[in-house]
This record gives C-alpha cells, sequence and structure tokens, in this order.
C-alpha cells in the first residue's frame, strides 16, 4: 500500500474517532486527587479500577443507550434521572442503572478527599447533623448502620428531601436519590468493587474506614448551595 494512502487512512481514522468522541454527550470526570491518595483506607488499586473501569463502563453504556437521541443528549445526567418516567421506554433502564452508575460516582469522588484535608462539617450543615441525627457522632453511627443494612449492591445517602430536610436511606443497584425527587449530599457505595480487594466480604471494616476519608468541607459546601 502507498505510503500516502496509508497517510490518509490514518486520518481518516483519527477523524472519525474524533467525531465519535465529539458525539459522545458524557464523559468520565477526572479522578480529583491521586490514587494513592486516600491510603490508608482506600488502596490505589482499588481506586484505580473503581474509577477507570468501572465508573468508564457506566459511561460508556450511557452513552451507547442514547445514542442518536439529540434530545436527551442535551440533558445533564441529572435532569436524564429526574425525568426517568417521560423518557422513551427503550432507554429508561439504561438510564436508571448506567445514568444512575455516572452520576453517583461523579458525586462520590468528590465526597471522599485525602484524611488530613477531610474537615469536619461545619456551618448549617453541621447544625443541621445536629438537629437531625442528635449529633455527629449518633449520623455516623446511622451512616454506618444503614450502608451495612445494603442487601446485596447499593448505596448509603444522605440526601435533602423535596421540604429541604435531612434524609438518610438507602438503595438498591446504581439507583439515585434523584430518582425520588430527592437532592444528594454525600453517597457510600457498598458494591463489592468498592472494597473488595483491601477488605475482602469484611464490609463493616470499609465502612469505618472510609469516614476517615470523607471531604465534609465538600459536603458541607453542597448542603449550603442546594438549599440555596
Amino acid at each position: 500500500m502507498k505510503r500516502r494512502t496509508l497517510l490518509q487512512l490514518a486520518a481518516f481514522s483519527a477523524v472519525a474517532h474524533t467525531a465519535e468522541a465529539a458525539e459522545a454527550p458524557f464523559t468520565l470526570p477526572k479522578l480529583p486527587y491521586a490514587y494513592d491518595a486516600l491510603e490508608p483506607y482506600i488502596d490505589a488499586e482499588t481506586m484505580r479500577i473503581h474509577h477507570d473501569k468501572h465508573h468508564q463502563a457506566y459511561v460508556d453504556n450511557l452513552n451507547k443507550a442514547i445514542a442518536g437521541d439529540l434530545a436527551l443528549a442535551r440533558l445533564s445526567v441529572d435532569e436524564l434521572l429526574e425525568r426517568l418516567d417521560t423518557l422513551p421506554a427503550n432507554v429508561r433502564t439504561a438510564v436508571r442503572n448506567q445514568g444512575g452508575g455516572h452520576a453517583n460516582h461523579s458525586l462520590f469522588w468528590q465526597v471522599l478527599g485525602p484524611a488530613p484535608n477531610s474537615g469536619k462539617p461545619s456551618g448549617n450543615f453541621a447544625a443541621a447533623i445536629t438537629q437531625t441525627f442528635g449529633s455527629q457522632e449518633k449520623f455516623e453511627e446511622k451512616l454506618r448502620a444503614t450502608a451495612a443494612g445494603v442487601f446485596g449492591s447499593g448505596w448509603a445517602w444522605l440526601s435533602l428531601d423535596s421540604a429541604g430536610k435531612l434524609v438518610l436511606d438507602s438503595a438498591a443497584n446504581q439507583d439515585s436519590p434523584l430518582l425520588a425527587n430527592r437532592r444528594p449530599l454525600m453517597g457510600i457505595d457498598v458494591w463489592e468493587h468498592a472494597y473488595y480487594l483491601k477488605y475482602q466480604n469484611r464490609r463493616a471494616d470499609y465502612l469505618a474506614a472510609i469516614l476517615h476519608v470523607i471531604n465534609w468541607d465538600f459536603v458541607s459546601q453542597r448542603y449550603t448551595q442546594l438549599k440555596g
């Protein structure tokens, strides 16, 4: 094959790849810290696989599910989930599962942070925690219990309900609080891929450890923003 032909094919392939990427409305967000930043509580290899493989798969599958539908491609993933019942029937399950996985993990990476910088709940958020749960310590106990009680795969969520009150509950699989008209503040992932490399079947140990790397500054700021 002539060199010119090879160059033309290479150029065509690059353009096609770029066009394909441009058509994909959802992309994997960058992890806001190094893979090993949460050591020793969450190991680097778990973070690498969790972010680069599992989350990427949710993004890819969501893009496939809505491929060719320009109206859906213009919506954010949160909007897709909030409007799930109005979406075409043939995409609802994929949006619920894949879109939920994308939205949940995108928030999860921000909820976590290196232990020295994780801070403590502050301002109005700290006051709301005390008012709703009695104290930060009691809230963390209930959060661990809620996450431990998830049967199989799912999440423990702290959210704001439609009245702006704090709600702590669990959800199966990749269901988002947005499906129940709630605005998620923070979530704890209890799918086995979130902890199995380090903790195997010891979910309780993982739940005790992850509280050391909650970015309470971020959650406090998110509370203020959502209440506003």
